[in-house]
C-alpha cells in the first residue's frame, strides 16, 4: 500500500501535539512536509519525524506534486479560505473545527471538494473512537429506551490567556466555535437526529467573544440542554436519559488527554455496565479513516453534509441568543 503523503500548513502546537504525530504513525500515511517560516517551531516536528520536508510558505506546499493531502490546523477565520486553496490545488484536505463559521461556509466547501473531485472533510475526530460508535448502537438501538433528555457539557478555563487565539474575536474565537461543536455534534451523531427549535441561549461575552454559553434544543423526540465554557474548571461529559436507562460518557471529547474514555449504561436502577477505552487514540484513527476513504475502502464517517449540520445548529443558537 502507498502511503498517503501528508503536508501541514503551519506549525500550530495543537498540529505539533496531537495530529502530526497521528499522521506519523497512522497506517498508511506519511508526514511527508511542514509548511513554517520559524526554524524553532520546524525542529520540534523534525524530532520525531526528522525527514520532514519544509516549506517556507503555505503555497508553495501546496505546490509540492508529492503531497495528497493537507491538514489545515490554522486559526478558525482563516480555514475556509485554504482549504478551497488546497482543493484547488488538487490536495485532499483534513481541516481543524469548524472549517467553516456559517453554514453557508460549508456550502461552498461542498462546491469546491465535489468541482475538485478530492476528498475534503473537518477534523472532527470523536466519532472515530469506538465509545462512540458504541454510543451510537446503544442509544439507536433502545437500550435506554425513548430517550427522552440529552445533557452535555465542555468546559476548560483559559482566561489568564489574552493572546490565546480562542480569546480573539479577528480569528473568529469563542467558546462555541471551539467546543461547542462537540456538544453539538456528538448529540446529533449518537441520535441521528437534528434540532427542530432552539428555544433558549445566553451567551457570556468578553471582548466580543463568547466565553459561557447555556443553550436549549428541541429534537424530535427528546430535549437537549449543554453548556460550554472557557472559564470554567474543565470538564466534559455528556449523558443520554431514557424512559429505561442513562447511558454516560464521562470523557467524550478528549480522550486519554483529559482522562480515560469510558462509558457506562445504567438500566433498571441495578444494573450498571461500564467499557473502557485506555488505548485507543481518535486522532490516529481519524488520520487511517481518512486514508481509508480516499482509496475507496470504506465511506469517511464524518462527511461535510455532517459538519454542516452542526455548523446549522450552532447558527440557530446565536440567532436566538441575539433575540435577547
Amino acid at each position: 500500500m502507498k502511503p498517503i503523503r501528508w503536508g501541514v500548513l503551519g506549525a500550530a502546537n495543537f498540529a505539533r501535539q496531537h495530529m502530526a504525530p497521528a499522521i506519523h504513525a497512522a497506517k498508511g500515511a506519511e508526514l511527508y512536509a511542514l509548511a513554517t517560516s520559524s526554524p524553532d517551531k520546524a525542529a520540534d516536528f523534525a524530532a520525531f519525524a526528522p525527514a520532514i520536508k519544509l516549506h517556507q510558505s503555505y503555497d508553495d506546499l501546496l505546490a509540492d506534486p508529492a503531497i495528497d493531502a493537507v491538514y489545515i490546523p490554522l486559526p478558525n477565520h482563516l480555514h475556509v479560505e485554504w482549504s478551497q486553496k488546497a482543493l484547488a490545488a488538487g490536495k485532499h484536505v483534513l481541516c481543524e473545527k469548524p472549517m467553516g463559521l456559517a453554514a453557508a461556509d460549508y456550502d461552498k466547501l461542498i462546491a469546491a471538494r465535489d468541482t475538485s473531485g478530492q476528498l475534503a472533510a473537518e477534523a472532527f475526530m470523536i466519532v472515530h473512537h469506538p465509545q462512540f460508535a458504541r454510543a451510537r448502537e446503544l442509544v439507536q438501538g433502545g437500550a435506554v429506551g425513548k430517550l427522552v433528555h440529552v445533557d452535555a457539557t465542555f468546559s476548560f478555563n483559559n482566561g489568564g490567556d489574552a493572546t490565546n487565539i480562542r480569546n480573539r474575536p479577528e480569528t473568529a474565537g469563542g467558546a462555541m466555535r471551539d467546543i461547542g461543536v462537540y456538544v453539538m455534534g456528538a448529540a446529533r451523531f449518537v441520535t441521528g437526529l437534528e434540532p427542530d427549535t432552539i428555544p433558549f441561549a445566553n451567551l457570556t461575552l468578553e471582548n466580543d467573544v463568547d466565553v459561557f454559553a447555556q443553550f436549549a434544543a428541541n429534537f424530535p423526540g427528546f430535549a437537549y440542554s449543554a453548556v460550554v465554557s472557557m472559564r470554567m474548571h474543565p470538564h466534559q461529559q455528556i449523558t443520554f436519559h431514557g424512559d429505561q436507562g442513562v447511558l454516560r460518557l464521562t470523557c467524550p471529547f478528549n480522550a486519554n488527554v483529559f482522562d480515560t474514555a469510558e462509558l457506562t449504561l445504567e438500566t433498571d436502577g441495578h444494573t450498571i455496565t461500564t467499557e473502557r477505552w485506555p488505548a485507543v487514540n481518535h486522532y490516529i484513527l481519524q488520520v487511517e479513516n481518512f486514508g481509508k476513504a480516499i482509496r475507496g475502502e470504506a465511506d469517511y464517517p464524518c462527511p461535510l453534509e455532517f459538519s454542516r449540520g452542526t455548523q446549522v445548529m450552532m447558527d440557530m443558537v446565536f440567532a436566538k441568543s441575539a433575540q435577547g
